[in-house]
Order: structure tokens, then C-alpha cells, then sequence
């Protein structure tokens, strides 16, 4: 009966004693629980056959209190690990979602980011393009570009075209003076332009419109002898004519009149010439 009640103690004891212990140690690791449970277990089933032993073959409802409380001690260690098992699937599957939402919320900054630069990008490709288009416009405007004068085709850069336009309005209002500014600073400045043949005689004629003759002579004279080929040739001849005249030197006038008839016939100025030479 001795052992039949010290089983008996056992069987209430040490159940409530590893449940217990168990159940206050909330805050260990799971390598610690999964420790104590073993170590309970181990100690109960090293104690248990001692006492069974003793009685195995006169009490059998020790044996039996013995078996039952293996099971429960075994039952212990299987729900102790099971509630370690899920505190510990909690916990990670609480850390993976932390860090989910974490990278979610990088990426989030990310995607703002590149939103910024992307509108950013935008703006200065735009900026760079209108500054292109801008500076193409004024390359343009400052390109030479071709005009027909008298006939003939010439590359103009917009610098001597407004040079040349400037002259010609200041001829056309009646400012002879300033006018021949111009022209002459424009001769000087432009010898090559398809205008240089004309801005010459102009010159000349601006002369001639304030009674300076012999400026004039020797403002159309250089038309002759620079731009032969130019239309402004002969009516520069013609207007060498009218000067001479005008200075009483009948003869060179006539001589002048000649001349034009021979290398220039065919010119409008020759007609006009065969008349003059006709009233002399």
C-alpha cells in the first residue's frame, strides 16, 4: 500500500509541477522551453521506474498511474511544443510582415523619386530643345542667304543686306549726304557683295544730287573700271557724261558718249547716248 500511495502522490505531483513551471516561463526562447520540457520528461520517466519497479508485479494500479502519467507528461511535452512551434511561427510570419511593409514603403520612396527625376528630365529635355530651336532661328538669320541682283544670284549675309537696305532709304528720302555715308562705309566694308556695283554708283549719284560733279566723275569712274560686267556700268558712263558736261568739257563728254556706245550698244544707256550725241 506504501507504494500504491507513493505512486499515487507522484501521479498528482508531478504533472502539476512541470504544467506550472512550464506555464510561467513565457518570456524563454524556444531553445530553453523546448530544454526544460526535455529535462522534465527525462526526469520523470527516470523516476518512474524505480517506483514501479518496486511494485510491478504487487500493485498493478500503480502500474497503471505509473503508464497513465507517462502519457500525460508525454502529452505535456507535445502541447509545450506545439505552443512554443506557433509563438515561434507567429513571431516570424509578425517579422516578414514588418519587413514587408518596410520594403513597400522604400520602394514607395523609390517610385516618388523617380517620378521627381523623371519630371525633371522632362523639363530640361524641353528646355534644351527650345534653346536649340531658339539658337537655329538666330544661326539662320545670321546664314547668308541668296538674293537676285540685276539678274544675277549673289549670297547675302542679313549684316550687309540691312547695310545696303539702310543706304538705300536714306537715298530714297532725299538725304543725299548721309546717304553717301553709307554707301561709302558700305563699299568699304562689303568689296565683294553682289550690292558693292550698285552701293558705287549710287555713291556717285548721291554726289551728282549735290552739284559735286567731280566727286561724282570720280565715283562712277571706279563703277567702270571695278564692275564692268555690272548693268550699273553703262548708266555710270552716261552720268560721267552729264558731269563733264555740266563742267563745260564738251569734249570729254562726247568722248564718254563714244566709248559707252562702243562697249555697251545694246544697254538702254547707249539709246540715250546716240542722242545726246546726235544733238551735239
Amino acid at each position: 500500500m506504501a507504494t500504491h500511495g507513493a505512486a499515487r502522490s507522484l501521479y498528482c505531483a508531478l504533472p502539476r509541477f512541470y504544467f506550472e513551471s512550464a506555464m510561467h516561463m513565457t518570456t524563454l526562447t524556444k531553445f530553453r522551453l523546448r530544454s526544460a520540457a526535455a529535462a522534465a520528461v527525462l526526469a520523470a520517466t527516470a523516476l518512474l521506474p524505480l517506483h514501479a519497479g518496486a511494485a510491478l508485479f504487487d500493485d498493478d494500479e500503480a502500474r497503471k498511474a505509473i503508464l497513465d502519467l507517462r502519457a500525460k507528461v508525454e502529452a505535456m511535452r507535445a502541447e509545450l511544443n506545439g505552443r512554443i512551434d506557433t509563438k515561434a511561427d507567429k513571431s516570424i510570419a509578425l517579422d516578414i510582415n514588418n519587413s514587408h511593409e518596410q520594403t513597400m514603403g522604400e520602394i514607395a520612396k523609390l517610385r516618388g523619386s523617380l517620378e521627381v527625376l523623371a519630371n525633371e528630365l522632362a523639363n530640361t529635355q524641353k528646355r534644351q530643345k527650345d534653346f536649340y530651336v531658339d539658337l537655329d532661328a538666330r544661326l539662320r538669320k545670321l546664314e547668308p542667304r541668296q538674293v537676285t541682283i540685276d539678274g544675277k544670284t549673289a549670297a547675302v549675309d542679313p549684316a550687309e543686306q540691312k547695310a545696303y537696305d539702310a543706304a538705300m532709304l536714306l537715298f530714297k528720302a532725299g538725304d543725299f549726304k548721309t546717304a553717301a555715308v553709307a554707301f561709302a562705309e558700305f563699299v568699304r566694308q562689303y568689296p565683294e557683295s553682289g550690292y558693292a556695283a550698285n552701293a558705287q554708283y549710287y555713291l556717285g549719284t548721291t554726289y551728282y544730287a549735290q552739284k559735286d560733279c567731280k566727286a561724282a566723275i570720280l565715283a562712277q569712274q571706279v563703277v567702270v573700271k571695278a564692275y564692268p560686267d555690272s548693268p550699273r556700268a553703262p548708266e555710270a558712263m552716261l552720268n560721267i557724261a552729264s558731269c563733264q558736261t555740266e563742267l563745260k568739257a564738251v569734249a570729254n563728254a562726247k568722248k564718254t558718249l563714244t566709248e559707252l556706245l562702243s562697249k555697251y550698244p545694246d544697254s538702254e544707256s547707249a539709246a540715250t547716248a546716240r542722242e545726246r550725241l546726235k544733238a551735239k
